[in-house]
């Protein structure tokens, strides 16, 4: 594009129009995305200062849908679960699931999360391991998890980061959780922006596990960034990974939460950041 022509098209506002189209165009096939939700750690801060407040901005922003995490609060940001979930009833959302701490009161989270029509207790982290042995021994105490779970009439699940996918005694640690838990019982949450980064191929899990993804951290890599940076992940739509591709693949394999989360923020700030996320979700179709 020359620089008379890009001149004109910025002063017209034209380009920021033509760059929009061409991000609607990426899914400009199947039906619109009804309902996608946001993980809360993108907006912790603003969660740590005034839950309610920060719960409603996002309920503003088009988000039908949350995931919690466990702070110091708790999952439940200092409400009973029931006072949670009428806050959430009264701004037209659904808390989905909650990354939690498993080793602790695990069977009482459960419960609670079940009296309030939860449908998982996420693990978030176990962390880089010395042996296969030891991923070995993390399946068995998901499966663990996961047997509570069905008691409590919800689902266990894990979300992986990039170490699940560093080759380890010659064998892929993702792999080896996902082949020794119970299918019936424990789920995985794919954060794909770990996967990438770890330097593995989302569409080939999908396509590998077929149906033991069920969520997914819709989480973008800035364009260009070294891939031994760990901290790139940027709004939704602006960096470099293939979402539209990624998630019609999702879909058919068994995805069925999409779920924002960012936790870089260059030149924005976490709500800021969590909106334009939003905007993007809210063009996907599949």
């Amino acid at each position: 594009m020359s620089y008379s022509r890009r001149k004109f098209l910025q002063q017209t506002g034209i380009m920021g129009s033509a760059m929009l189209l061409s991000r609607n165009e990426l899914f400009a096939s199947g039906s619109k995305l009804k309902n996608f939700g946001l993980q809360l750690w993108t907006v912790k801060e603003d969660m740590g200062k005034d839950a309610k407040d920060t719960l409603k901005q996002v309920s503003s922003f088009g988000y039908t849908q949350i995931e919690s995490f466990e702070g110091a609060k708790g999952m439940f940001w200092g409400m009973s679960p029931a006072d949670f979930k009428k806050y959430m009833d009264d701004l037209g959302m659904k808390i989905i699931s909650s990354h939690c701490n498993i080793d602790k009161d695990f069977e009482k989270k459960a419960a609670d999360a079940a009296s309030i029509g939860m449908k998982y207790l996420i693990c978030p982290w176990k962390g880089p391991q010395k042996s296969i042995d030891a991923f070995k021994k993390i399946a068995e105490d998901f499966n663990t998890k996961g047997e509570i779970c069905k008691k409590n009439g919800i689902r266990f699940a894990y979300h992986n980061h990039g170490y699940s996918f560093a080759a380890l005694e010659g064998q892929m640690p993702q792999d080896v959780m996902m082949d020794n838990t119970n299918a019936d019982t424990v789920d995985y949450e794919m954060d794909i922006y770990w996967v990438v980064t770890g330097g593995a191929d989302p569409i080939k899990y999908l396509e590998k596990y077929k149906n033991r993804f069920r969520l997914c951290h819709v989480k973008d890599r800035a364009k260009n960034a070294d891939p031994k940076n760990q901290d790139a992940s940027c709004i939704a739509g602006e960096g470099s990974i293939d979402f539209p591709k990624i998630l019609e693949v999702a879909k058919k394999k068994g995805m069925e939460y999409y779920i924002i989360e960012q936790e870089k923020f260059t030149d924005s700030t976490p709500l800021k950041s969590a909106q334009a996320d939003a905007k993007y979700m809210q063009m996907v179709k599949l």
